[in-house]
């Protein structure tokens, strides 16, 4: 006769079967398709000489695209030009990733207490490894590749911690980042200790992975397409690869945020108020479009200096005033690269907008993306100018 212990009332996931079952899933796929060892080989098998000729994204997919210097810019510029939009792109990507791996901790001990949830706390160090493995293989390639163009970081940065602006091109200053950085550090105590958001963590972190997702899918495809995947570039691969984890890691989100989170007791007035913070500040983030890399919700005057730095390089040999006229043209002047920027924001805010339909305790500026959706090609337009002038 087996024994039992009665405990008092506890939040349990194994009370809410179809929850647990999906977890379980997840979990299972996730391992089982783990691209872990396949990011690390080919991360050590990178040279950038191998694959410096040759286009590592779609076309439209690179730096600059659809502006005055795409224009202008040679056959041999134009792929540079498409290797360096690899590079930007998951330089922000490794920012993200190492606040993810912070957090996916701190929530994993807001768990700890809670009845069952051993598989959740499973689920977040497998990605967490899975991250520090993505993390590696963009550093690596990145590093090479700054190295050979320019003898010097432009978009990529020496490892930093998880409490630095995510967005590695922001609208700061240094009172802003250390406002930004004290949030950070009191959100992780307290998901630490707070079941309720160590799980509405994964809401804000769906959203931005939802992000990644509308713009590493078509990353993704260049490798999947591409006519021999055997001799396709090493960066190629690694955005295919990563693509597959992060999809997994999409699923986590999703499953915490809309399923897992009704398994708990309703969220106190307190647990709302910070669980909406999050998500506007994540709005707030989001609410810039750059007209130099589609995707990532970049500050451009912030990115002048970097820009600068490309143009001047012997890649494209511009003097001093030809880089300043040129950086003028490309980011006050609209341009078939801003409005395909401002499309994919666009998109962005209406598939957040769905993935937030499902959440009762979300307020309506949330909900209604209301923070992102003011801005504009004619507002960008004007922050340009006005910080073109003051540059």
């Amino acid at each position: 006769m087996t024994s039992t212990i009665q405990e008092p009332k506890s939040n349990t996931l194994l009370e809410t079967e179809k929850v647990y079952r999906k977890l379980q899933i997840n979990y299972t796929r996730c391992k089982q398709q783990d691209h872990t060892q396949l990011l690390d080989e080919a991360a050590a098998s990178f040279r950038y000489e191998d694959c410096q000729d040759e286009y590592w994204n779609p076309e439209e997919f690179s730096l600059l695209y659809g502006t005055p210097l795409w224009e202008q810019s040679s056959a041999s510029q134009r792929i540079i030009l498409n290797q360096l939009y690899w590079v930007a792109y998951y330089s922000q990507i490794i920012s993200a990733e190492i606040a993810t791996i912070y957090f996916n901790q701190t929530s994993a001990a807001g768990l700890y207490a809670q009845e069952d949830f051993r598989l959740v706390c499973d689920i977040l160090d497998l990605e967490s490894g899975q991250e520090r493995a993505h993390i590696n293989a963009f550093k690596t390639i990145s590093t090479q590749v700054e190295a050979a163009l320019f003898g010097k970081r432009v978009f990529s940065y020496p490892m930093r911690g998880p409490f630095t602006e995510t967005m590695i091109f922001a609208d700061t200053n240094a009172l802003k980042a250390w406002w930004k950085k004290l949030q950070l550090q009191c959100f992780g105590l307290l998901s630490a200790g707070n079941t309720f958001l160590a799980c509405q963590y994964f809401t804000v972190r769906g959203v931005r992975t939802l992000n990644g997702k509308l713009v590493q899918h078509k990353l993704s495809n260049y490798y999947q397409k591409h006519p021999n995947q055997e001799k396709a570039p090493i960066p190629a691969k690694i955005s295919y690869y990563h693509f597959m984890d992060e999809s997994f890691h999409f699923n986590s989100s999703t499953i915490l945020s809309h399923d897992v989170i009704n398994c708990l007791k309703s969220p106190t007035a307190f647990e709302s108020f910070v669980a909406n913070l999050g998500i506007r500040g994540c709005q707030k983030d989001h609410y810039h479009f750059s007209a130099a890399i589609n995707g990532i919700f970049w500050y451009d005057p912030a990115l002048y200096p970097a820009i600068y730095e490309v143009m001047r390089s012997r890649v494209f040999g511009m003097s001093d005033r030809e880089a300043k006229e040129m950086i003028q043209k490309c980011f006050t002047q609209e341009s078939e690269g801003l409005n395909r920027s401002y499309e994919t924001h666009k998109e962005a805010i209406e598939s957040y907008k769905i993935y937030l339909e499902k959440i009762n305790y979300t307020w309506k500026t949330n909900k209604e993306m209301s923070i992102m959706s003011a801005n504009s090609i004619p507002k960008y337009l004007a922050t340009q100018k006005k910080a073109i002038g003051n540059w």
